[in-house]
């Protein structure tokens, strides 16, 4: 198939999950000034920004871009808008999964009826649960094409999720992972990898058995990897770390759109590939949160173990006219930069473990990666 065979429009929209910080202690603010939220709120625009569970986290929802370049231009805003409130009211911002060494247990919680009903089900595994993420919404073809797309897509999810890690820290310790925050997203039920759907009606069915149940009160509260949304017609990646950085965050947009549209090709056509066992792409997932970038994940063309280097170089190499025409190649081939340079926990761990040669004690070094986070955060921005 050539890039002309059918078109595939795609509408695209990122969440991110930030965090308020102290610029003195660098630790979390506990109990930032509600003045920070309602500014950006009055100066949103066409964006969104909402509260999160916990009072030192801000959840920003871009406005509908049409293009790769319009996520970046809307990522620019939201970021830019989320900062200049912060800084008026005494915080700085950081885009990143977890905080180095914020203690979990004295984070004060949103005053609101649905989260205060989540923590009363969900006790500790959600008080833990000191993270956020980036969501990118796609939104195309019909109901049941993106049913098709959002299962043939789940293969594709580590090799996203390796990209974007940047929460290698908790409570003050190396946690061994690239993503410490999917530890503590599993600690949840209701997420990981869906099975293989294959129609609107097959996910509909499912949601109505939940309900039936009174697991859920409605879809929104199936929290997978990736998902369709409830508010919008769109396929919802929930996989993503928040990367420290906006080339990163962009580079992953491109890299889902392009996915996105050739999988839609494929599947107008009748041609997309037979499924893996999800306990397989389940290995990959682990293995991207263990490794990130520095991954070999199984090779579900030919067996065996496979770089992330190889896999990422192939995908790129295959959605090439995809990328052309979705004007988004040079996004697209950041995926590699990412990969030979180190995603957003590399630089932390790297940053951290140099402090510790220069001599600084280990809170003097974390402290140093919450600076390096909030001036990643920034850049381009201010």
């Amino acid at each position: 198939m050539t890039r002309e065979d059918s078109a595939v429009p795609i509408t695209l929209g990122v969440e991110e999950e930030l965090f308020l910080v102290d610029p003195g202690s660098r630790d979390l603010v506990r109990d930032p000034d509600p003045a920070v939220i309602a500014e950006c709120q009055r100066n949103a625009a066409a964006h969104k920004v909402v509260p999160e569970f916990f009072r030192a986290q801000i959840e920003t929802n871009s406005r509908v871009c049409e293009s790769v370049a319009q996520v970046r231009q809307a990522l620019l805003e939201t970021r830019g808008l989320v900062i200049d409130a912060a800084e008026r009211h005494g915080c700085a911002v950081m885009a990143a999964s977890t905080h180095p060494f914020a203690a979990w247990d004295t984070q004060l919680t949103t005053p609101k009826e649905r989260y205060e009903r989540f923590a009363v089900s969900f006790q500790d595994s959600l008080r833990r649960f000191v993270a956020g993420g980036m969501h990118v919404h796609a939104g195309f073809g019909d109901a049941d094409s993106r049913i098709r797309v959002l299962t043939a897509i789940r293969r594709y999810l580590p090799l996203l999720h390796a990209l974007s890690t940047s929460s290698p820290f908790f409570v003050g310790r190396l946690t061994g992972f690239k993503s410490h925050r999917m530890n503590l997203f599993g600690a949840l039920h209701r997420t990981g990898l869906p099975r293989a759907l294959g129609s609107e009606a097959e996910y509909e069915d499912l949601v109505r058995e939940y309900q039936r149940m009174a697991f859920i009160e409605d879809a929104s509260e199936i929290w997978w990897d990736i998902r369709p949304s409830k508010a919008y017609p769109t396929v919802e990646m929930r996989i993503c770390d928040t990367c420290t950085r906006i080339d990163d965050a962009v580079s992953l947009v491109a890299l889902y759109a392009s996915l996105i549209r050739w999988l839609s090709r494929q599947d107008a056509a009748g041609e997309l590939p037979p499924e893996p066992p999800t306990e397989l792409i389940g290995e990959n997932r682990w293995l991207a949160q263990r490794y990130g970038v520095l991954a070999f994940f199984g090779d579900m063309r030919g067996g065996g173990r496979l770089d992330i280097a190889d896999e990422a170089e192939r995908l790129v190499e295959e959605l090439g006219d995809d990328a052309d025409a979705l004007e988004c190649a040079a996004e697209l081939r950041h995926v590699l930069s990412i990969i030979s340079d180190g995603s957003g926990a590399d630089r932390q761990v790297d940053h951290y473990r140099l402090r510790r040669l220069e001599g600084d004690t280990d809170d003097e070094a974390l402290r140093s990666v919450v600076d390096l986070v909030i001036a990643e955060t920034r850049e381009g921005v201010k």
